[in-house]
């Protein structure tokens, strides 16, 4: 199917249903539509039906108004919806009666911006918590970059989870803070005996003010602050973020510098799925593979650190381009720890198959229907081990994987073991697209300057990071700065998706249904 060749009939669905949608002019590779406020919900329902799936939502404002975005993916296709209201009467329908997974962005942007959503089924708060008076929104246009500061912020405690009640049912509160070294978050089970009957998550308690930090910004800080959104994923968020900044002012990469990018996007791959499966193994006590694990990716990010500046690759993705090249020693050696890994990786993958013990306790446990992965938008590992194989990669390429066969990894289970098999051919598929990046190395430059970006260019950055597809959305102000950047992590849809999975399973098989899912805090805590 050639580009956006679904749009005339989505257009045709949305105009029968009485919704007047108007084009609007972005870059590529995006198209967009201009909807009226209370049609924002009414479109959601459109798309639901046309089979779009809902991949992210944010709010921007400025003096006057305020202004809703949302992306919808089909064929590989990204379509931007946008809505606008008086910035004094911000009233939006809701789009999550019709897509679950914008649930908490819509309460997101409602405690920072004050959007009011007129049907939204939700009215608690999800990320303000109880920093600020519930009249002030710390992104609205009108709250007081000088308002003093709070204090300390008083315990979240009078949080209403829902109750659920009956005969020999009870309630296990876990977190925020946790027993290991992890940020915090809140787990509310409801149990009969051992089976989970419920499970809600309250989250927020490690938001940073990322969109807030943003503003102002020139290009490159922006590039590095995007690296520090989520730890574990500083080239998937950078990397989408200085896209969606090439993309607003049509800039043109090096080739050299895209395929170091996807190098560096492949090695941040191979790095958290070696750490994934071990912990894994070790969460039902299969020792040995943590070790192992453990013992691999610590070498791979001393090879980050010698080779690129940084074991997490920090700051290795700037706007334009990258900021380290590889001499041809380098190349050579990075070849040859690719034969290392995949040497030590075939006997414990088939350990990892064929393991008895393990399998007792992996498969059947934590089950994903298809059914929820679809409905809360899973992307990544999640969506692939529940029939979902998206993957920007192939199914929406960008440079350098536009000349690139990225297999197509997808299981049906849904369980644990399915999660820990994605990750696997994942990651011996992601050391044969890194031979052939460095096999086909392209020369010349590594970075080229950015052209200057007008006041209001905006762009839309899309990037498979290792949990799946990673959004970041720019806008430009005056004098080439930041005016907004929100980054979407694949964790908005794996936190959801985890209350859904852990039905049914007993409390002790928490930890590693959790950890098959590995979700970032600091991704959604914005």
């Amino acid at each position: 199917m050639s580009r956006f060749a679904w749009l005339p009939d989505f257009r045709a669905r949305l105009q029968a249903a009485g919704i007047d949608a108007h084009d609007v002019p972005v870059p590529a590779p995006t198209q967009s539509l201009a909807l009226a406020s209370a049609d924002w919900g009414p479109a959601a329902a459109v798309a639901a039906e046309h089979g779009c799936r809902w991949a992210g939502m944010w709010a921007d404002a400025d003096a006057e108004h305020m202004r809703l975005y949302c992306v919808l993916e089909y064929a590989g296709d990204h379509l931007l919806l946008s809505g606008e209201t008086p910035l004094t009467a911000p009233e939006f329908t809701s789009q999550t009666p019709h897509y679950p997974a914008a649930d908490r962005l819509e309460r997101h942007a409602r405690d920072l911006f004050g959007v009011v959503f007129t049907d939204h089924p939700d009215a608690r708060r999800w990320t303000r918590h109880r920093a600020w008076p519930e009249t002030r929104h710390p992104l609205h246009p009108d709250a007081s970059a000088d308002a003093p500061a709070p204090g300390r912020t008083p315990a979240d405690a009078d949080y209403p989870f829902v109750p659920l009640q009956g005969n020999g049912v009870f309630e296990i509160p876990v977190g925020p803070v946790h027993a290991g070294i992890i940020e915090p978050g809140h787990f509310r089970f409801h149990a009969a005996g051992e089976p989970v009957l419920r499970l809600e998550e309250r989250l927020g308690y490690v938001h940073k003010g990322i969109e807030h930090l943003a503003v102002g910004r020139d290009p490159a800080a922006l590039a590095r602050l995007a690296a520090r959104v989520s730890g574990d994923s500083a080239v998937a968020h950078a990397w989408a973020a200085c896209q969606a900044m090439e993309h607003a002012v049509a800039a043109r990469v090096p080739p050299r510098a895209l395929a170091l990018r996807g190098l560096l996007a492949e090695r941040e791959r191979v790095a958290n799925h070696l750490g994934d499966i071990g912990a894994i193994c070790n969460d039902v006590g299969f020792a040995f593979a943590h070790l192992q694990t453990a013992r691999l990716r610590e070498r791979w990010q001393r090879r980050n650190r010698d080779c690129f500046g940084h074991r997490l690759l920090m700051d290795s993705m700037v706007p334009g381009g990258v900021a380290r090249d590889l001499g041809a020693a380098q190349i050579a050696t990075l070849g040859a720890d690719h034969t290392a890994l995949r040497r030590e990786l075939t006997p414990l993958f088939d350990i990892l198959d064929d393991h008895p013990p393990l399998e007792d306790r992996l498969v059947g446990t934590g089950v994903l229907s298809a059914e929820d992965a679809k409905a809360l938008g899973c992307v990544g590992y999640m969506g692939k081990a529940s029939g979902q194989s998206f993957d920007l990669r192939r199914d929406a390429p960008y440079a350098p994987y536009d000349e690139l066969q990225v297999t197509a990894v997808a299981e049906t289970e849904g369980d644990v073991a399915a999660r820990v098999r994605v990750r696997m051919a994942e990651l011996l598929d992601s050391l044969d697209l890194m031979d052939r990046l460095l096999d086909t190395l392209p020369g010349g430059e590594i970075v080229a300057e950015l052209p200057a970006a007008a006041p209001g260019a905006q762009g839309l950055g899309l990037v498979e990071g290792w949990r799946g597809e990673t959004l970041a959305w720019v806008r430009f102000g005056d004098e080439g700065h930041i005016a907004r950047y929100f980054p979407r992590d694949p964790s908005w849809f794996a936190w959801p998706a985890l209350e859904r999975l852990i039905h049914g399973n007993i409390v002790p098989d928490f930890p590693v249904c959790n950890k098959s899912v590995n979700g970032s805090y600091s991704g959604v805590d914005l």
